[in-house]
């Protein structure tokens, strides 16, 4: 099975992320499956405090499912980040993501990489999968081929927007590179999340 990350998924798992970067967050993962691809279209942000199985966790997945079967598109995976650099699938996260394996069999989990952020030459997400229904949650490893990059099953549906950020600047930024447009920062967004704001 081969899995794609759309850029709103990857955005919004690291927006997550960095709303509350003092604490573990979780959330859902949205997309279908089509030719032996899985894509992943979206990420429905789900606890930064009741991280554990408890009646929001439970809450909010059913909700979190409800709206994914509205927009035709099936839970088919969960994220998580953690607090530390730590890139291990907490078992609250094993248990979520084999309840969502339970209803799509090729769910997946995908685990921030904090020593990764920012990286030119690696997405910073670390997927794990399931062999089957019983078996532990592990990392994804094909060998040689890393994941997200050329001639793995996981990759980004645009490769180039993980690296958008080294586009962002501020205002020290430009005071060494006066091109930079520290104030809009839209060469840091995608064209199709620019602001309409006047030129």
């Amino acid at each position: 099975m081969n899995y794609t990350v759309g850029p709103v998924t990857y955005f919004k798992i690291f927006f997550h992320a960095a709303r509350h970067p003092h604490l573990q967050v979780n959330g859902v993962l949205l997309g279908k499956s089509t030719s032996g691809t899985v894509e992943i279209v979206d990420a429905v942000p789900l606890l930064h405090h009741w991280t554990s199985l408890s009646p929001m966790m439970e809450i909010g997945l059913d909700l979190a499912g409800k709206h994914a079967e509205e927009l035709g598109l099936s839970l088919v995976g969960y994220y998580q980040a953690c607090e530390s650099l730590d890139t291990a699938l907490v078992p609250v996260g094993e248990k979520v993501a084999s309840k969502i394996k339970e209803g799509f069999g090729d769910a997946v989990a995908l685990v921030i990489d904090g020593d990764k952020i920012g990286s030119p030459d690696h997405a910073a997400l670390i997927p794990y999968v399931a062999q089957t229904p019983s078996s532990s949650w592990r990392p994804f490893d094909a060998g040689t081929v890393k994941p997200f990059t050329a001639g793995s099953s996981f990759s980004l549906t645009s490769p180039t927007f993980r690296l958008l950020h080294r586009k962002f600047g501020d205002f020290d930024d430009h005071l060494e590179d006066v091109t930079i447009d520290w104030l809009r920062n839209r060469a840091a967004l995608p064209e199709d999340l620019q602001p309409s704001l006047v030129a």
